[in-house]
């Protein structure tokens, strides 16, 4: 009888977490026919990692960090994404976000549940190499899909070198060696061809 509750409750997560589909950034896919949604990032974020663990400027748990990166845009089911240049919605995101995590990850089993919000706090928090690691990747795959893409997302929003590098100033934390990658082969170039405003 409890084991079928906490099937219950972790199917109930389940359904609930599909919701993750419907939400859309503002990246596009690499062909520009349409933008991403948050369950495409996680998922690409999860592979670039296992792919790219050994480029960490730590060790790091690579099964926990992939764990972060699959969660950690849950909360935008209840918060909505918060545009990257959204200054003004910024200013809410963190309590938004916060009451999200609560309630989703409230469905779980109590066991799970705390274990799944710990993570959420320390993928916020980018106090460990992990967080720093997962971080890294969250802002690097944006930066493949509008390289990809030819910088739709980039023109549409008129967005600026000095946006980017200020977006940026934690990537290097979690790898400078792939910072320094997505610098010189994704953001020079397209300051260059004007898809990257000076």
């Amino acid at each position: 009888m409890e084991q079928d509750m906490k099937l219950n409750q972790l199917f109930d997560f389940f359904r609930e977490i599909d919701k993750e589909k419907t939400i859309f950034r503002q990246t596009y896919l690499t062909d520009g026919s349409r933008k991403e949604n948050d369950a495409e990032h996680a998922w690409h974020m999860a592979i670039m990692t296992i792919l790219l663990s050994e480029y960490a400027n730590e060790p790091i748990d690579v099964l926990k960090t992939v764990t972060m990166l699959l969660i950690h845009d849950i909360v935008e089911i209840d918060a909505g994404d918060t545009y990257a240049y959204d200054y003004e919605g910024q200013k809410t995101q963190h309590a938004r976000e916060e009451k999200a995590a609560n309630r989703i990850f409230g469905l779980l089993p109590e066991e799970q549940a705390r274990k799944m919000l710990g993570l959420w706090v320390e993928f916020e928090s980018e106090d460990t190499p992990e967080a720093r690691f997962a971080r890294t990747m969250d802002r690097i795959q944006p930066l493949i899909l509008n390289d990809a893409s030819g910088g739709i997302s980039w023109k549409e929003h008129e967005v600026h070198i000095d946006q980017l590098l200020k977006r940026n100033d934690i990537t290097p934390d979690g790898s400078k060696k792939l910072w320094d990658y997505a610098y010189e082969n994704m953001l020079l170039p397209n300051v260059e061809n004007g898809k990257i405003k000076k």
